[in-house]
Protein backbone atom coordinates (compact mmCIF):
# COMPACT_ATOMS: atom_id res chain seq x y z
CA UNK A 1 0.00 0.00 0.00
CA UNK A 2 2.83 2.39 0.80
CA UNK A 3 5.01 1.38 -2.13
CA UNK A 4 3.75 4.38 -4.11
CA UNK A 5 5.01 6.75 -1.38
CA UNK A 6 8.42 8.42 -1.31
CA UNK A 7 9.94 10.38 1.55
CA UNK A 8 13.19 12.30 1.31
CA UNK A 9 14.20 13.34 4.80
CA UNK A 10 16.93 14.69 7.05
CA UNK A 11 17.77 13.34 10.51
CA UNK A 12 16.70 15.46 13.46
CA UNK A 13 14.35 17.64 11.42
CA UNK A 14 10.99 17.92 13.27
CA UNK A 15 9.01 18.36 10.01
CA UNK A 16 10.56 15.19 8.56
CA UNK A 17 10.05 13.30 11.80
CA UNK A 18 6.35 14.20 11.89
CA UNK A 19 5.71 12.41 8.61
CA UNK A 20 7.73 9.39 9.71
CA UNK A 21 5.74 9.10 12.94
CA UNK A 22 2.50 9.51 11.00
CA UNK A 23 3.40 6.74 8.55
CA UNK A 24 4.15 4.42 11.47
CA UNK A 25 0.91 5.30 13.26
CA UNK A 26 -1.08 4.49 10.13
CA UNK A 27 0.89 1.25 9.63
CA UNK A 28 2.06 2.33 6.20
CA UNK A 29 5.11 0.13 5.77
CA UNK A 30 7.48 -0.32 2.87
CA UNK A 31 7.46 3.22 1.55
CA UNK A 32 10.46 4.47 -0.40
CA UNK A 33 12.71 6.64 1.71
CA UNK A 34 16.08 8.28 1.50
CA UNK A 35 18.08 9.92 4.28
CA UNK A 36 19.85 13.05 3.04
CA UNK A 37 22.55 15.15 4.67
CA UNK A 38 21.93 18.81 5.47
CA UNK A 39 25.68 19.25 6.06
CA UNK A 40 26.44 18.06 2.53
CA UNK A 41 23.66 20.29 1.14
CA UNK A 42 21.90 17.27 -0.31
CA UNK A 43 18.56 18.98 0.32
CA UNK A 44 19.47 21.29 -2.57
CA UNK A 45 19.96 18.39 -4.98
CA UNK A 46 17.91 18.07 -8.15
CA UNK A 47 16.24 14.99 -6.68
CA UNK A 48 14.76 17.14 -3.92
CA UNK A 49 14.05 20.15 -6.14
CA UNK A 50 11.98 17.95 -8.44
CA UNK A 51 9.61 17.37 -5.50
CA UNK A 52 10.16 20.48 -3.42
CA UNK A 53 11.24 23.52 -5.45
CA UNK A 54 12.22 25.35 -2.23
CA UNK A 55 15.03 22.86 -1.72
CA UNK A 56 13.81 21.88 1.72
CA UNK A 57 13.10 18.66 3.54
CA UNK A 58 10.85 16.81 3.86
CA UNK A 59 9.95 16.08 0.27
CA UNK A 60 7.02 13.68 0.32
CA UNK A 61 5.05 12.10 -2.49
CA UNK A 62 1.98 9.88 -2.07
CA UNK A 63 0.95 8.46 -5.40
CA UNK A 64 0.53 11.50 -7.66
CA UNK A 65 0.20 13.89 -4.73
CA UNK A 66 3.15 15.92 -3.46
CA UNK A 67 2.88 17.19 0.11
CA UNK A 68 6.03 18.86 1.34
CA UNK A 69 4.46 20.67 4.30
CA UNK A 70 4.47 18.26 7.25
CA UNK A 71 1.11 19.44 8.61
CA UNK A 72 -0.49 18.98 5.19
CA UNK A 73 1.05 15.53 4.76
CA UNK A 74 -0.11 14.35 8.19
CA UNK A 75 -3.65 15.63 7.69
CA UNK A 76 -3.77 13.99 4.27
CA UNK A 77 -2.58 10.62 5.57
CA UNK A 78 -5.07 10.66 8.44
CA UNK A 79 -7.95 11.44 6.09
CA UNK A 80 -6.91 8.94 3.42
CA UNK A 81 -6.29 6.09 5.85
CA UNK A 82 -8.90 6.70 8.54
CA UNK A 83 -9.66 3.02 9.04
CA UNK A 84 -6.03 1.91 9.10
CA UNK A 85 -3.67 1.97 12.05
CA UNK A 86 -4.37 4.33 14.93
CA UNK A 87 -7.16 6.86 14.80
CA UNK A 88 -5.58 10.25 15.46
CA UNK A 89 -8.53 12.64 15.46
CA UNK A 90 -10.79 12.13 18.50
CA UNK A 91 -14.57 12.02 18.24
CA UNK A 92 -15.50 14.44 21.01
CA UNK A 93 -15.71 18.14 20.14
CA UNK A 94 -13.88 19.00 23.37
CA UNK A 95 -10.86 16.82 22.54
CA UNK A 96 -10.89 17.97 18.93
CA UNK A 97 -10.88 21.62 19.91
CA UNK A 98 -7.94 21.10 22.26
CA UNK A 99 -6.07 19.04 19.66
CA UNK A 100 -6.44 21.69 16.94
CA UNK A 101 -5.53 24.50 19.33
CA UNK A 102 -2.29 22.83 20.45
CA UNK A 103 -1.19 21.70 17.01
CA UNK A 104 -1.42 25.18 15.53
CA UNK A 105 -0.26 26.92 18.67
CA UNK A 106 3.06 25.11 18.33
CA UNK A 107 4.07 27.52 15.56
CA UNK A 108 4.58 30.20 18.20
CA UNK A 109 6.74 27.86 20.25
CA UNK A 110 8.81 27.02 17.16
CA UNK A 111 9.29 30.71 16.37
CA UNK A 112 10.59 31.45 19.89
CA UNK A 113 12.79 28.35 19.92
CA UNK A 114 14.41 29.10 16.56
CA UNK A 115 15.14 32.69 17.62
CA UNK A 116 17.27 31.36 20.48
CA UNK A 117 18.93 28.30 18.97
CA UNK A 118 19.82 29.86 15.63
CA UNK A 119 20.44 33.47 16.62
CA UNK A 120 24.15 33.41 15.74
CA UNK A 121 23.47 31.60 12.49
CA UNK A 122 20.82 34.06 11.37
CA UNK A 123 22.31 37.33 12.59
CA UNK A 124 25.67 38.55 11.19
CA UNK A 125 28.35 38.89 13.86
CA UNK A 126 28.51 42.67 13.65
CA UNK A 127 24.75 43.00 14.15
CA UNK A 128 24.40 40.81 17.24
CA UNK A 129 23.36 42.42 20.50
CA UNK A 130 23.16 41.02 24.00
CA UNK A 131 19.85 42.80 24.50
CA UNK A 132 18.33 40.93 21.55
CA UNK A 133 19.65 37.63 22.87
CA UNK A 134 18.08 38.36 26.25
CA UNK A 135 14.73 39.31 24.69
CA UNK A 136 14.70 36.09 22.70
CA UNK A 137 15.49 34.05 25.80
CA UNK A 138 12.77 35.73 27.84
CA UNK A 139 10.21 35.22 25.07
CA UNK A 140 11.04 31.51 24.88
CA UNK A 141 10.87 31.12 28.65
CA UNK A 142 7.44 32.76 28.70
CA UNK A 143 6.24 30.41 25.96
CA UNK A 144 7.68 27.34 27.67
CA UNK A 145 5.87 28.23 30.88
CA UNK A 146 2.60 28.21 28.95
CA UNK A 147 3.27 24.72 27.62
CA UNK A 148 4.40 23.56 31.04
CA UNK A 149 1.04 24.69 32.37
CA UNK A 150 -0.84 22.94 29.57
CA UNK A 151 0.86 19.62 30.21
CA UNK A 152 0.29 19.78 33.95
CA UNK A 153 -3.42 19.55 33.19
CA UNK A 154 -3.31 16.46 30.96
CA UNK A 155 -2.87 12.80 31.78
CA UNK A 156 -0.24 11.98 29.20
CA UNK A 157 -0.96 13.55 25.83
CA UNK A 158 -1.72 17.04 24.58
CA UNK A 159 -5.45 16.54 24.10
CA UNK A 160 -6.11 14.21 27.03
CA UNK A 161 -5.52 10.48 27.43
CA UNK A 162 -5.38 9.64 23.73
CA UNK A 163 -2.41 10.11 21.41
CA UNK A 164 -3.67 12.39 18.65
CA UNK A 165 -2.53 14.32 15.62
CA UNK A 166 -1.43 17.09 17.99
CA UNK A 167 1.16 14.76 19.52
CA UNK A 168 2.40 13.67 16.10
CA UNK A 169 3.00 17.29 15.17
CA UNK A 170 4.19 18.75 18.49
CA UNK A 171 6.27 15.97 20.04
CA UNK A 172 9.20 16.35 17.60
CA UNK A 173 9.50 20.01 18.62
CA UNK A 174 9.53 19.18 22.34
CA UNK A 175 12.08 16.43 21.73
CA UNK A 176 14.20 18.83 19.66
CA UNK A 177 14.44 21.22 22.61
CA UNK A 178 15.45 18.48 25.03
CA UNK A 179 18.07 17.40 22.52
CA UNK A 180 19.44 20.93 22.88
CA UNK A 181 19.59 20.32 26.64
CA UNK A 182 16.41 22.01 27.87
CA UNK A 183 16.42 21.68 31.66
CA UNK A 184 14.16 18.83 32.82
CA UNK A 185 14.13 20.06 36.42
CA UNK A 186 12.86 23.48 35.34
CA UNK A 187 10.09 22.04 33.15
CA UNK A 188 9.00 18.77 34.79
CA UNK A 189 5.68 18.47 32.95
CA UNK A 190 7.38 18.93 29.57
CA UNK A 191 10.05 16.41 30.59
CA UNK A 192 7.40 13.90 31.66
CA UNK A 193 5.65 14.27 28.33
CA UNK A 194 8.93 13.91 26.45
CA UNK A 195 10.02 10.80 28.35
CA UNK A 196 6.63 9.10 28.49
CA UNK A 197 6.30 9.04 24.69
CA UNK A 198 9.88 8.04 23.88
CA UNK A 199 8.92 4.38 24.00
CA UNK A 200 5.80 4.71 21.84
CA UNK A 201 6.46 2.33 18.90
CA UNK A 202 6.01 4.97 16.19
CA UNK A 203 8.40 7.37 17.94
CA UNK A 204 10.95 4.78 18.95
CA UNK A 205 11.05 3.32 15.44
CA UNK A 206 11.72 6.71 13.87
CA UNK A 207 14.04 8.24 16.48
CA UNK A 208 16.56 10.47 14.64
CA UNK A 209 19.62 8.28 14.07
CA UNK A 210 22.02 11.19 14.50
CA UNK A 211 20.72 11.81 18.03
CA UNK A 212 21.86 8.40 19.24
CA UNK A 213 25.55 9.23 18.89
CA UNK A 214 25.61 13.03 18.81
CA UNK A 215 24.45 15.60 21.34
CA UNK A 216 23.97 19.13 20.07
CA UNK A 217 25.32 22.13 22.00
CA UNK A 218 23.60 22.89 25.29
CA UNK A 219 22.03 26.07 23.91
CA UNK A 220 18.88 25.69 26.01
CA UNK A 221 20.50 24.47 29.22
CA UNK A 222 20.01 27.75 31.04
CA UNK A 223 16.58 28.60 29.61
Amino acid sequence: MAKDMTLLWGAGSPPCWRIQIMLEEKQLKGYNQKLLSFEKMEHKSQEVLDMNPRGQLPAFKCGKHILNESFAACFFLENQYKSQGNKLIPDSSEAQALMYQRMFEVFTLIEKMVAVIYYNLRVPEGERHDSAVQRNREALITELKLWEGYLKKTDCCLAGQEFTLADVLVYPVIAYMFHYQLCSERYPALAKYYNSLKERPSIKATWPPSWITFIDPDVLKTI
